[in-house]
């Protein structure tokens, strides 16, 4: 499986600018748990950083800054991890692990956001594949005990 066929292609993204309260609620608003900031260098939205409910909880909250005072640039992760739509399943894996990430932006072959996906899109993915496998093994057992009958 490839990245366009598991991806999330409804991504929320935010302006840098923005409040960290702003930000927070947004991922509230839309049931998510990272936000991308874009960039449009050549035209496309390129991501150029990432700011997950975890960067709020632990460098914001947690840290006693009020969420007004700090906007996503000054939270978000900004060498972000990504994947090409053509990157299969173990690819992304790789990079997610390598990168101790758990979600990465999918981007077209001009570097433009087109979706993301997450560690919950990959483990749906391969226990499909899996489920599959195993009713394949069922079938070659039962396939066996009628020819040999």
């Amino acid at each position: 499986m490839r990245a366009a066929e598991i991806c999330t292609r409804h991504v929320v993204y935010i302006d840098r600018k923005a409040s960290i309260r702003e930000a927070a609620q947004s991922m509230r608003t839309h049931h998510v748990g990272a936000l991308v900031i874009t960039d449009r260098p050549n035209g496309e939205c390129v991501p150029s950083g990432i700011i997950t409910d975890r960067d709020i909880a632990i460098g914001v909250v947690a840290a006693g800054i009020h969420p007004d005072h700090l906007t996503v640039e000054d939270v978000m992760s900004r060498n972000v991890a990504s994947c090409t739509e053509s990157e299969d399943l173990f690819d992304i894996i790789a990079t997610m692990l390598s990168r101790s990430v758990r979600r990465l932006p999918v981007v077209n072959d001009k570097g433009g956001l087109v979706g993301m996906v997450s560690a919950d899109d990959l483990y749906g993915a391969l226990s499909t594949h899996l489920r599959m496998l195993s009713q394949a093994l069922s079938r070659e057992q039962v396939h066996e005990m009628e020819l040999r009958a």
